[in-house]
């Protein structure tokens, strides 16, 4: 067994020789394993210690988003080479004592909604995350890597700064290579550093919450060595995600790799994809027991009706589910991060033109007395 031991009274800058937070195929490697032989990798959560435990939500107002996502890695995988498979397999995620969701004024999903910074802090023990900031809540845990990939190649990673560059030129929500808080901090890495806020194929900031312990991970290989990374650890988290944060928290990571030689190529496999033999949670948290949903279509508040609009879907099966929350006595604020760390969102049509239903589903066994 090996592994990557952190000094967590540091920032990710401190320690470069144990992780990144920008993608870029030479970074070089922290570890070099081989396929079966396990690695034990400490992690820092997402924001890099610019929160803690007590602080108050006037942090939020001077977050330096250059320094998201610390990782900790690359990893090098023996025998892994481009066109192959690395079939990453999550073990077990330990999770820190705290965590947080925050609500940072201009990311989320309703950003254009919620302007104000917020914060709840979660003791988390035996399992679950309770919060004196949202009393009477109590989030069984289920634990995964919000950022888990591999590095892109020289190529792919020119090809992805192309890409969004023109896609923010269209008006899309881009954050393109930024050299401020990018470690490494060398050049040309922290100039050509892919950022970590967008999944892509090689994998990166998904935010699946299904990739818990007992889950197989399938990325296709770019680089020599595959390069793998993770962090963003967190302890609980809805379909979405949709505040910007989930349960977010340190974790020490167990994980082993399999290298399927040639599958990408062979089956022309573009994006990851993962499967398990078993629940990826708790049966009732997987398929709650006890839930309400709420629906939501393609229909803006003027009564306009866009077709297969799966954006507005959503969108209006949230706002939906944040007023119920407010007409049982959450603040707005308190029930968007609710939301956030409970609630999925999921596709119920997508063939009924020109109306999708998107579901917004809350577990209703969250809440005790």
């Amino acid at each position: 067994m090996k592994s990557i031991e952190l000094d967590y009274s540091k920032p990710c800058a401190a320690e470069p020789e144990k992780g990144h937070n920008r993608w870029h195929p030479d970074i070089p490697p922290v570890v070099e394993v081989a396929p079966g032989e396990e690695l034990v990798m400490q992690t820092r959560h997402a924001l890099d210690g610019q929160v803690w435990p007590g602080c108050t939500a006037d942090v939020l107002n001077n977050l330096d988003l250059g320094l998201i996502h610390p990782l900790t890695g690359p990893v090098y995988v023996q025998g892994a080479e481009p066109g192959d498979m690395l079939e990453v397999n999550v073990l077990n995620i330990e999770p820190a004592s705290w965590g947080f969701t925050t609500i940072i004024p201009g990311f989320g999903f309703l950003r254009d909604v919620f302007l104000e910074p917020h914060i709840v802090h979660w003791d988390i023990r035996d399992g679950y995350a309770e919060s004196a900031d949202l009393p009477g809540v109590r989030v069984p845990g289920a634990p995964f890597m919000g950022t888990i990939g591999v590095a892109p190649s020289r190529e792919m990673r020119r090809e992805i700064e192309l890409r969004e560059a023109e896609l923010l030129s269209r008006g899309g929500a881009v954050l393109g290579p930024e050299p401020q808080g990018a470690v490494p901090a060398t050049e040309p890495l922290a100039s050509e550093g892919l950022r970590t806020i967008p999944p892509r194929e090689h994998g990166g900031n998904m935010d699946i919450k299904q990739l818990t312990a007992g889950t197989r991970l399938l990325l296709p290989v770019f680089t020599e060595g595959a390069l793998f990374s993770a962090g963003d650890a967190h302890f609980a988290q809805g379909d979405s995600e949709c505040c910007g944060t989930a349960v977010e928290m340190d974790c020490t990571l167990h994980v082993n790799f399999r290298v399927l030689k040639g599958e990408a190529t062979r089956r022309n496999l573009r994006f990851p994809t993962f499967e398990a033999d078993d629940y990826f949670a708790t049966p009732e948290m997987a398929a709650p027991r006890r839930f309400i949903a709420c629906t939501g279509m393609c229909i803006t508040d003027a009564g306009v009706n866009e077709s297969e609009n799966a954006t507005l879907a959503a969108r209006n099966a949230l706002l939906t589910m944040i007023q119920l929350l407010q007409e049982r006595g959450w603040t707005r604020e308190q029930a968007y991060s609710i939301c956030s760390v409970a609630v999925d969102l999921k596709l119920s049509q997508v063939v009924d033109v020109p109306n999708f239903v998107v579901s917004a589903f809350l577990p209703l066994d969250i809440f005790v007395d």
